[in-house]
């Protein structure tokens, strides 16, 4: 997700698949501290066990992990991987720099 917008909490409590979050430093939308609790909750869903009876014994069920990768670019402010000024040397090496998180990420997943 480049530039998030929008998502809230709960949403990112209920992420079951690999995410990436690519937020700006100067974002009202999405700020870093929203991105930050995001950060946590998928990090916190990592280590979740879920414990379920079955007749006589308990089984202990481990959730799947979920693959996250938050980063908040310095900086830069909402849109900036896509609305950049070519010709702001930092905003291009931004843009670049997420660019190549996304390909890297995607090549994963």
């Amino acid at each position: 997700m480049l530039h998030p917008s929008f998502v809230t909490v709960d949403d990112i409590k209920s992420v079951k698949v690999p995410i990436a979050i690519l937020g700006a430093e100067h974002d009202n939308i999405s700020p870093p501290e929203l991105l930050k609790q995001f950060d946590e909750i998928l990090k916190a869903s990592e280590d979740s066990i879920e414990m379920k009876r079955y007749k006589s014994h308990i089984a202990y069920l481990l959730y799947l992990i979920v693959d996250s990768f938050v980063k908040i670019f310095p900086k830069v402010a909402h849109g900036w991987s896509v609305r950049y000024d070519v010709n702001d040397l930092a905003a291009v090496s931004s843009a670049n720099e997420a660019q190549q998180d996304m390909l890297e990420w995607f090549a994963k997943y």
